[in-house]
């Protein structure tokens, strides 16, 4: 299964949603699979943030849906998040895992689910997450995405995909610091709120 497919399926399903997602390849992958989500993604660059970060913004504004594309080697780098999902059980909040079994970014060496005997899905119901599956087809996927974003408890995906790259894609022309500021202009508009408002100069 390639990540890639599964971007532009869980696309074709997002609207008013708000994204955070990992480094790496997938950040181009996504700014090509989900254009219309541009504004509506931050493209984050540390292991171990994303899902928290998610969580957060979940927390923050309860009223709307929140998706974290998390990766196996983020998720496996902050385990905690899954503790507190299933103690806080957030209703807005869908995760997807992207489970390449290996640091993709970094030339590909293996990360914990590779051995075969590391369960990210598992963990998590272990965890509390009652909802957290497995998806090994395109049609899983794109089945637990259609669950996921209508259910009212946190839903949790591990998408068992391929350990390659979308190739001859457009490279995402904005770097972090514009990232933050396209999210945060979104989310002030979409919300109507201010959330960074102007300088004060003394």
């Amino acid at each position: 299964m390639k990540r890639y497919d599964c971007m532009k399926a869980l696309a074709a399903r997002l609207k008013d949603e708000l994204v955070i997602l990992s480094l790496g390849a997938s950040v181009d992958e996504w700014y090509n699979a989900a254009p219309h989500m541009r504004a509506a993604s931050l493209f984050q660059q540390q292991l171990g943030c994303v899902t928290p970060e998610a969580f957060g913004l979940a927390a923050g504004l309860p009223h709307r849906r929140i998706v974290s594309l998390d990766t196996d080697g983020g998720m496996m780098f902050n385990l905690g998040i899954l503790a507190t999902l299933g103690n806080e059980q957030p209703k807005n909040l869908f995760v997807v895992v992207w489970d390449n079994e290996c640091y993709q970014s970094i030339g590909g060496p293996p990360t914990h689910t590779a051995s075969g005997r590391v369960d990210i899905a598992a963990i998590a119901r272990g965890a509390g997450v009652e909802n957290a599956f497995t998806a090994h087809t395109l049609e899983e996927f794109d089945s637990h995405c259609a669950t996921g974003l209508a259910a009212d408890v946190p839903y949790v995906v591990v998408a068992k995909v391929a350990g390659t790259v979308e190739p001859d894609i457009r490279r995402k022309h904005s770097d972090g610091r514009e990232d933050k500021y396209i999210f945060v202009r979104h989310v002030e508009e979409t919300e109507g709120v201010v959330i960074m408002g102007p300088s004060e100069h003394n």
